[in-house]
């Protein structure tokens, strides 16, 4: 027995030795499974945070092309306003209104294609000479086609225009695919890439065009009456997205349908990280007037991860030290687990609303698409002339874009309303409005309530420099607002009061500004609008309730 028992004894002495190397290498083995998925779960992080700053220099991207495109809309109700057939002077008034390079960086102008068939070279070129003073052929000549599209306006005109003149583009079999689409159904259609510049001396740009069909109104069962066109510079378009602040830390490459080298229509200046380039690639696909595009999106320099590498190697070298690490790492990969289930949560959730959000600014586009028609169409009903319709058209257009550029920078929640009544006064009576103009508590408004006002205050600021004593440099307007109740029943009153040397007495008939005014203040907002005409001039009551307001940012 006591040999048996130093046998066994001696049987396990060996197991005792190898014990610690046993224990050292559970331990060294648990550690580096931790620290690798600690590692990988950062990662992970890492790339659905680059996912969302990617998703949001999408809508970026998107926002800007739908900004440029409700304004080839407003240019085809210009021509359904004018029966499709404007003079070239009318076209260059109403154009040169809407300020392209200042405010629609990347478009390079609008211009107006006719349906020409064998027999209408002479009028078309005839035409031409009398709009632009040149004498210019329907180029290329291809003889015995049916059906050609030459250029026949464009504006902003300069010399590489002028040069495009007459321009075939059913002709071109990149443009001819969107071209059949637009004269087939209505709406806008886009093409793949193109290169401008190609007819003047200088340097050549990559872009597309937008065709959007111009009906006859009183003829609709007649051939269009021609094919409007944008074209848009990509880099310039692109650049100007995504130049917008805060920078994002995304490299972008926008490409004609599938992502191949000779489909490239964009590529950001700055370089991606080489370390990052393939790891967090995310590709997006977007659609601009029926043609597809391929987005990729690769992380530059200025990209942070959520969490630094060197941590879960350092807590894994740490294991293989020592024993008691296992239960650091154990709690330290609970709570990385958590920070990224959590990181992971809130990214599912902001990219759901960044999805609402930009399902909601499709909505807002249409709703403003379909606003703007409605305007074009009763502005140019209460106009004289076309010189008329394009000063009231452009500077009710000009009103609606303030209101949308103050809405964009609080990404469509609130504004401030004496911020709202100092861009629309400052963009009739200039930069410098006299101190004390102004003067209210502050108080924040909603989308609805932003872009009646803007409206609103554009027309009242232009009838006080049209008929007030502010239209002959002797002041006399002052603004002044304030809230009334508390809680949930708050309305704002607001008073505009304008001074007039002579008494003022009602209008025989009110005009459409007027009428506009009422109908922003009582229908859409749900307000109350009273003038008195005095001995001392004009004063404008409006009171607008402020709970619904209230109810509806509370819902976004």
């Amino acid at each position: 027995m006591l040999q048996l028992g130093r046998l066994s004894i001696r049987e396990r002495l060996p197991l005792k030795k190898l014990f610690p190397f046993a224990v050292f290498l559970s331990v060294a083995l648990a550690s580096l499974v931790m620290a690798g998925f600690a590692y990988f779960a950062s990662q992970e992080a890492g790339r659905i945070k680059f996912a969302a700053a990617a998703d949001d220099a999408l809508a970026r991207i998107g926002s800007r092309i739908d900004l440029h495109l409700l304004l080839l809309r407003a240019s085809h109700a210009f021509f359904e306003a004018h029966k499709g057939q404007p003079t070239g002077d009318e076209f260059k008034v109403f154009v040169s209104g809407l300020n392209i390079d200042k405010t629609y960086t990347g478009l390079r102008g609008i211009g107006l294609l006719k349906i020409a068939g064998p027999d209408d070279d002479a009028a078309i070129e005839q035409e031409i000479l009398n709009d632009y003073g040149i004498v210019r052929r329907i180029w290329p000549e291809e003889s015995g086609k049916a059906k050609r599209l030459p250029i026949v306006m464009f504006e902003p005109s300069n010399e590489a225009s002028l040069a495009a003149m007459g321009l075939d583009m059913y002709s071109d079999a990149a443009r001819r695919r969107a071209l059949d689409a637009a004269i087939e159904a209505p709406g806008a259609h886009a093409t793949g890439r193109v290169q401008f510049g190609q007819t003047a001396e200088g340097p050549v740009y990559s872009g597309f065009l937008v065709f959007l069909r111009v009906d006859r109104p009183t003829e609709p069962s007649s051939p269009p009456a021609g094919i409007l066109y944008a074209a848009f510079r990509a880099n310039e378009l692109f650049s100007a997205a995504l130049g917008q602040t805060p920078l994002l830390p995304v490299n972008v490459e926008v490409f004609e349908g599938p992502a191949m080298p000779e489909n490239l229509l964009f590529r950001s200046q700055v370089p991606p990280n080489p370390d990052l380039a393939n790891s967090h690639l995310v590709t997006r696909e977007l659609i601009v007037a029926g043609q597809p595009w391929t987005v990729q999106f690769r992380p530059t320099a200025g990209f942070e991860l959520p969490a630094s590498p060197i941590i879960p190697i350092s807590l894994g070298i740490i294991g293989l030290v020592l024993a008691g690490a296992i239960a650091m790492l154990a709690r330290w990969q609970d709570r990385a687990y958590t920070a990224v289930e959590t990181l992971q949560n809130a990214t599912e959730k902001s990219l759901l609303e960044k999805d609402l959000m930009l399902q909601e600014m499709k909505h807002r586009i249409k709703n403003s698409i379909t606003r703007v028609l409605a305007m074009a169409r009763q502005t140019a009903s209460h106009s004289k002339n076309i010189d008329e319709f394009s000063a009231s058209f452009a500077a009710r257009l000009q009103a609606m874009a303030a209101s949308q550029d103050m809405l964009t920078r609080s990404q469509w929640q609130k504004a401030d309303l004496e911020e709202l009544l100092k861009t629309e006064l400052e963009q009739v009576f200039g930069k410098n409005l006299e101190a004390g103009v102004l003067s209210g508590p502050p108080v924040e408004i909603d989308e609805p309530t932003t872009q009646a006002l803007g409206l609103t205050f554009h027309e009242l600021a232009t009838n006080a420099l049209k008929y007030g004593d502010a239209g002959r440099g002797k002041g006399g307007l002052k603004v002044k607002w304030r809230l009334n109740g508390d809680g949930g029943r708050q309305t704002v009153l607001l008073t505009w009061s304008e001074d007039s040397e002579k008494p003022l007495s009602v209008p025989d008939k009110s005009s459409f500004g007027t009428k506009l005014i009422d109908m922003n203040i009582t229908r859409e907002l749900g307000g109350s609008i009273e003038r008195a005409f005095g001995p001392e001039g004009l004063q404008v009551d409006i009171e607008i309730p402020l709970a619904r307001q209230k109810k509806m940012l509370s819902r976004r």
